[in-house]
């Protein structure tokens, strides 16, 4: 390769390292872009569209028309980025032989590409990587589950099963699994110990979205692209926050609602929230990890007139300039429309999703179809992908007094 093009490559592979460190920095602090960040991400954006151009015309300029080998080792021509999502949209719709949607993955240097291989024989294709960051980029206060669980990667192979080991503390193993401390006096034999092991097995389940646009929106790639990815990331927030909430675990992941590794806290009153109520939940949490509060938004005229006792201070006192707090007993509050409504089992919950395992598979893939709407001239546009998830403990957790139990799972019955 000319060295000028390898310069422009390594330019191009700059901006998208910053793109991918400014949306790193953003998903770890657990927050969505401020307005000087999704401004820099967009200027990032341009820089990459403007070193395609150069690269097109230095590719024609250098005389460079050919790309990387083929399986066979002969010269294959170069195929193109995908500038936007619309763009790959598009080619999923008009052109599903376009090159670019069937290339492989090349990673040798700048030049390789982040696009992901082409599954046409399934029916789809999957979304480039780039477009998948920026779909999945899901701010923690549109999703309760997903953004403070332990999320294991795809892997390869993506959607095979795996086992991880859970401490069992069911009957009467004790608080160690089964595991017996002994004083010993010297010369005295050691006890033989071992610990008592679950296996929790998670294997991705394939789940589907799809969307209905017209043709002349969807040949506008720019507005179809953005509305596209907006609606797909409203979708995978919906879908995995319901099943991770209270999934059956039957071709879905299996919930957190109803799992026997939760401490379920009757209310004390018939189908509201009191301070009792609150207190129980929080004599049975878990401590020493990151709890949440995750609260039905219907629990809210509840939370907000709640006194601690008769004639007692507001619990949760709201403030009329600032909104209500963040936090309720110190620990942070997520409302959640998709959590049950006030009165139902889990209306209110005390979390620490550090021990709820999501294992992510294949996808995000994309196909489109006319044919059921072409007189309509409308395209439907089906996404899938595939993820697993499940609480880690198998039951909750026998303190050291050998009778108390506690759970990072406390649920509001």
């Amino acid at each position: 390769m000319d060295p000028r093009l390898k310069t422009l490559y390594d330019k191009r592979a700059m901006f998208i390292q910053q793109q991918k460190e400014l949306l790193d920095k953003v998903i770890g602090e657990e927050r969505g872009l401020t307005d000087e960040e999704r401004a820099e991400q967009e200027r990032l954006a341009g820089e990459v569209r403007k070193m395609d151009e150069i690269i097109a015309i230095a590719k024609t300029t250098l005389d460079e028309p050919r790309g990387d080998l083929r399986d066979d080792g002969e010269p294959q021509p170069t195929v193109q980025e995908f500038r936007e999502f619309g763009d790959f949209l598009q080619a999923v719709r008009f052109n599903p032989s376009d090159p670019a949607l069937h290339r492989r993955e090349a990673p040798r240097g700048a030049e390789g590409r982040v696009m992901s291989m082409g599954v046409g024989a399934a029916g789809g294709f999957l979304v480039p990587d780039q477009f998948q960051t920026i779909i999945r980029l899901i701010d923690p206060q549109a999703a309760a589950i997903r953004p403070r669980a332990q999320v294991i990667p795809a892997g390869d192979p993506p959607d095979a099963a795996i086992t991880i080991p859970s401490l069992d503390q069911s009957g009467a193993k004790g608080v160690y699994s089964g595991v017996v401390v002994t004083w010993l006096a010297e010369g005295h034999a050691k006890p033989e110990t071992e610990p008592a092991l679950k296996q929790i097995k998670l294997e991705p389940q394939e789940v589907a979205a799809h969307v209905v646009l017209t043709d002349k929106l969807l040949r506008n790639s720019a507005a179809a692209g953005a509305l596209v990815t907006s609606l797909l990331r409203k979708a995978i927030i919906a879908a995995e926050d319901q099943a991770f909430l209270a999934g059956t675990g039957i071709g879905q992941p299996l919930g957190i609602i109803g799992h026997p590794a939760c401490i379920n806290i009757a209310r004390t009153g018939a189908l509201g929230i009191v301070y009792a109520d609150i207190v129980a939940m929080y004599a049975a949490a878990l401590f020493g990890g990151r709890l949440a509060w995750i609260a039905s938004q219907s629990t809210l005229p509840q939370l907000m007139t709640m006194v601690a006792g008769v004639g007692g201070p507001l619990v949760w006192q709201p403030n009329a300039r600032e909104g209500a707090p963040g936090t309720m007993l110190g620990i942070p509050v997520v409302l959640n429309h998709r959590s049950p409504v006030l009165g139902a089992q889990g209306d209110l919950m005390l979390v620490d999703l550090d021990y709820y395992l999501i294992k992510d598979g294949s996808g995000i893939a994309v196909a489109a179809s006319e044919h059921p709407l072409f007189v309509h001239n409308r395209t439907i546009i089906k996404a899938w992908w595939n993820v697993d998830g499940q609480p880690w403990l198998t039951t909750p957790l026998l303190l050291e007094d050998g009778v108390s139990t506690v759970s990072p799972f406390v649920v509001l019955l």
